[in-house]
């Protein structure tokens, strides 16, 4: 009675006093988890930093569909804001002796003071969080971007702080008119610039929510709700399996379901990128977050909350943008050893700056080393994998291409061959009867009948096809007793005391079935235009045979035609046979048919052209595939098809569009080069960084990079490895 009271706890209401009875669709809030997005295997269910490399753990799965308030970031633009502002005078006040003109006491005792209490608040305030995570990869063994930072800026601003209060601790060669030189400057302006690469990543990885963002976008807030002559407005964490719903004109379809009453058409692009609107009736399915047309519907509610296909798109594509990719090991083990190699080469160069640099050797030899410390911090490293999956999984989704990992689009980058059924994935898989021819003095209604009775307990296509066909005919079904089905074969039954078989010939053969040969031969006509037979038999004699046909759909030619443009060899394997599966591949210009085969069959073929050196994709939809989905190096599920058959592959083709694996394709390439790029980025900026910022080009051409310099350079580093992943946001495909 009271529906806007809601308890975790059994109760009375306290509104109306009445019992509290349990809401079946509604569930507790669970903890959302968070997670690095450069270490997936770290979770916890609180915000933090990774303890292996620092980052900001973020939600696993963006669960709101407006960008949520991003802590961090607001606290890392307030730390740039007031560091920048501190460190500005420093960096003018350090650079005085460059202006001509400029008062006295630029270069004296008043201007080390003003920078060392500008300098302070931003070391011990602004870059604290640096400091606590360099501690803790100390501690923790696990060294990272934040090892370096806190170990640079630290060294600089520590021997600053002591030249500037305890001169007399340096030797004479280092002092000049009492003073030793101080790198307040350099302290102060590289934290800054870290702070600019921290809030310019931050922000870049927020847009990477967008795709899942845009998804969630397409689930309405509310649903109306009928229940008897009322109709509410509820939430749709309110509505429960079996609720009747009423969609009304450009609504959007609440969740998953069937129409009981009603007509419209329904907007279902987001599914099959088709712009023409599907025609709804009653006991028409519809997906939750279409758009509804005209027209007005009842509908039950079937699939809610998590279940819904939005919601299961949803979070395949959250957990394939978690994913690692096996390129990803490369960078990890080249990050295992990256940072106490940079703290080698770190401490080899301060003491040969040390031993055998200029005067003063003891500040060439800090500057130097610091300077290897802040160019040499790997996060564009540890950012080039993750941000292009990220990126790339997520556009994806929006062209109606799901990945499960991303491993699967690394293995589809490599595929050469491509294996489909026919059924479902080059046809519409709603196949639908042509003609009925009966022999033996039977009638051709009865063997309809008798056929359809048997083949109303089986899930293949072509079994619907017949059902169909006899309904069309007002023919009524008869009981049907001990079913049974053979996969790739055909069933038997017992039907008005007589046995049946329906099937393909070498089924009914091996089970002694007389009189067949003659209806092979007469039925080869219709299979040679690309009809499929299905043979009957009653008491072990065969009774005729039921043609049925599955129309090629009107994308596929043009999906072949764009895969073979790829390079792709493609191969059909079908149960149909020969002749429907010969002519259907002459249409399409298919390279490679294999008429007749079961599951079984497909799974020993798929092996036989691995064995071969071929990378494999297989397409297909039905139950009957998940094992030669399995079998491939990339298994690629229609989205029409059956759950088995998406959780056995890698890349799910939403609407079933054979046009989108050609796009998948493109992606993959795409996505592979694009990390390519980054590692190959980020390994050349360190090669050339860390040598440069050593001093090797002092004794050739007098040159040194300042800390600020390599500073600047880090910070650059991350933003291009990011942007350059952004890029696939705009992919054209």
């Amino acid at each position: 009675m009271c529906p806007g009271v809601e308890s975790e706890k059994p109760g009375d209401c306290p509104k109306c006093g009445m019992a509290l009875e349990r809401n079946p669709a509604w569930k507790p809030d669970t903890k959302t988890i968070f997670t690095c997005p450069m270490h997936p295997e770290i979770e916890q269910d609180h915000p933090g930093d990774c303890p292996k490399c620092g980052m900001a753990l973020e939600a696993k799965v963006i669960s709101n569909p407006e960008p949520d308030d991003d802590v961090e970031l607001g606290e890392m633009q307030r730390r740039l804001c007031i560091g920048a502002l501190c460190a500005l005078p420093v960096f003018v006040l350090a650079m005085g002796h460059l202006f001509p003109g400029a008062p006295h006491w630029f270069m004296g005792a008043v201007s080390r003071w003003i920078q060392f209490a500008l300098t302070t608040p931003v070391v011990l305030w602004a870059a604290w969080p640096f400091f606590v995570r360099g501690a803790r990869s100390l501690r923790t063994g696990n060294f990272n971007m934040f090892t370096l930072i806190a170990l640079g800026v630290g060294a600089a601003y520590a021997y600053s702080v002591v030249a500037m209060l305890a001169p007399g601790l340096f030797p004479q060669t280092m002092q000049i008119h009492g003073g030793v030189a101080i790198y307040f400057e350099a302290a102060a302006v590289i934290v800054v610039l870290v702070l600019l690469g921290q809030v310019l990543e931050l922000r870049a990885r927020s847009r990477t929510g967008s795709a899942i963002r845009a998804l969630l976008n397409l689930a309405p807030a509310t649903a109306r709700i009928v229940d008897g002559s009322t109709e509410r407005e509820v939430s749709l964490a309110q509505i429960a399996v079996g609720a009747t719903l009423r969609v009304r004109r450009g609504e959007k379809v609440p969740v998953d379901g069937s129409v009981m009453e009603g007509q419209s058409s329904v907007d279902e692009s987001i599914l099959t990128g088709e712009p023409m609107p599907v025609a709804k009736t009653a006991s028409y399915t519809v997906t939750g977050g279409t758009i509804n047309g005209t027209g007005t519907f009842l509908m039950r509610a079937e699939r809610v909350g998590s279940e819904t296909m939005l919601a299961r798109i949803v979070q395949m594509v959250a957990e394939a943008q978690r994913s690692r990719a096996p390129i990803q090991a490369l960078a990890d083990r080249v990050a295992g050893w990256f940072v106490p190699a940079v703290l080698g080469i770190a401490v080899l160069t301060f003491i040969l700056w040390f031993l055998l640099g200029p005067e003063p050797p003891l500040a060439h030899a800090l500057v130097n080393a610091v300077a290897v410390l802040i160019i040499a911090c790997p996060c564009a490293l540890g950012l080039a994998t993750p941000m292009s999956i990220m990126v790339g999984v997520g556009r994806g989704a929006q062209i109606g291409v799901l990945v499960k990992n991303a491993e699967a689009l690394e293995r589809l980058e490599k595929v050469n061959t491509l294996v489909v059924d026919k059924t479902g994935t080059l046809t519409e898989g709603k196949p639908r009867l042509m003609s009925c021819h009966a022999v033996g003095g039977v009638e051709e209604n009865d063997l309809l009948a008798i056929a359809a009775s048997v083949e109303h307990s089986s899930e293949h296509p072509l079994a619907a096809a017949i059902v169909s066909g006899a309904k069309a005919r007002d023919l009524t079904l008869r009981a049907v007793s001990d079913f049974q089905s053979t996969t790739g074969g055909g069933v038997s039954a017992r039907v008005d005391e007589r046995s049946v078989l329906v099937g393909k010939p070498a089924f009914l053969r091996e089970r002694g079935v007389t009189g067949l040969d003659t209806l092979v031969s007469t039925s080869a006509p219709l299979q040679e235009q690309a009809q499929t037979v299905i043979y009957v038999a009653l008491d072990g004699a065969a009774a005729g045979f039921i043609a049925v046909a599955d129309a090629i759909k009107k994308s596929t030619p043009a999906a072949i035609r764009a895969l073979h443009a790829l390079g792709l060899k493609i191969v059909m394997l079908t149960g149909d046979n020969k002749a429907t599966a010969a002519h259907i591949a002459k249409q399409l210009g298919i390279d490679e048919v294999t008429a007749e085969v079961s599951a079984a069959d497909k799974q020993r073929i798929i092996q036989e052209l691995r064995s071969k050196g071929a990378r494999v994709a297989m397409a297909g939809d039905g139950i009957n595939d998940a094992p030669a989905l399995a079998a491939a190096d990339v298994g690629i599920a229609m989205g029409t098809g059956t759950d088995v058959a998406m959780e056995s592959a890698g890349v799910t083709l939403l609407g079933g569009d054979l046009r989108n694996l050609s796009r998948a394709v493109l992606l993959s390439r795409a996505l592979m080069r694009n990390i390519r790029q980054n590692l190959l980025f980020a390994f050349l900026y360190n090669a050339l960084g860390i040598p440069i910022a050593a001093g090797l080009l002092y004794p050739f051409f007098g040159i040194l990079l300042s800390p600020i310099l390599a500073g600047v350079a880090m910070s650059l580093s991350s933003v291009s490895v990011i942007t350059n992943a952004l890029r696939l946001r705009s992919l054209r495909l």
